[in-house]
């Protein structure tokens, strides 16, 4: 049986990168994947962009309403040019006649709790793994719904390590404004827009907080 697999860890703690890689794998290996992001991240429109500097177009973005599942059938069944391999220049067999041997999502706290139950079908029913890679918990420390339904749900839970300024390991997100940190407002804004965020441990956090959580 094919499984749901959520990888998460605070900014920077190579989330998307290790998404591409994946991806590399598998196509390296002459199988095809699936890219999908929501379409709330606007960061780099359709693109999927590691902060090492490599980018990738998704294959389709998820908004709010859609199905998933739905989704996912739609493109697997159909044609897509194109692939990691064929854009760094390799001259292979088009994987994209080829069924999906995994579906990859960034972004994955973005997802409504219904689209994570579809993210489970699509790996039980359609036997498709899934790779979820995504942020735990919001700069107020309270966990995204996507996020949350991930942690219910999946077969796998890996956490993905980054280090905190003073050399300890990084679990919350903090929101800034400028050299400012913020504790209000909503729980999307994406990094870029205005706000930008810094990953540090509990102490760190604490700290800065005022000892203020949520």
């Amino acid at each position: 049986m094919a499984k749901l697999y959520f990888r998460y860890g605070a900014m920077n703690s190579g989330k998307s990168t290790g998404l591409l890689q994946a991806a590399f794998n598998y196509e390296e290996r002459g199988q095809r994947v699936l890219l999908a992001k929501p379409k709330v991240d606007s960061k780099g429109d359709d693109q999927i962009v590691s902060r090492l500097g490599v980018t990738r177009q998704v294959d389709f973005l998820v908004g709010p309403q859609d199905g998933f599942r739905e989704l996912f059938s739609q493109h697997a069944a159909g044609s897509e040019p194109g692939t990691l391999l064929e854009a760094m220049g390799s001259s292979g067999e088009d994987l994209y006649a080829k069924p999906v041997s995994c579906l990859l999502v960034d972004e994955a706290q973005f997802l409504t709790p219904e689209q994570v139950d579809d993210l489970l079908r699509i790996a039980v029913l359609d036997g498709v793994p899934v790779l979820a890679y995504g942020i735990r918990t919001d700069f107020r420390t309270r966990a995204f719904p996507g996020s949350a339904r991930l942690m219910d749900l999946a077969h796998s839970l890996e956490e993905l390590k980054t280090i905190c300024r003073c050399g300890r390991k990084a679990v919350f997100n903090t929101r800034r404004q400028g050299e400012q940190i913020v504790f209000d407002g909503e729980q999307i804004a994406i990094d870029g827009d205005q706000v930008w965020y810094e990953s540090l441990c509990a102490a760190c956090y604490l700290e800065a907080s005022g000892g203020r959580l949520g």
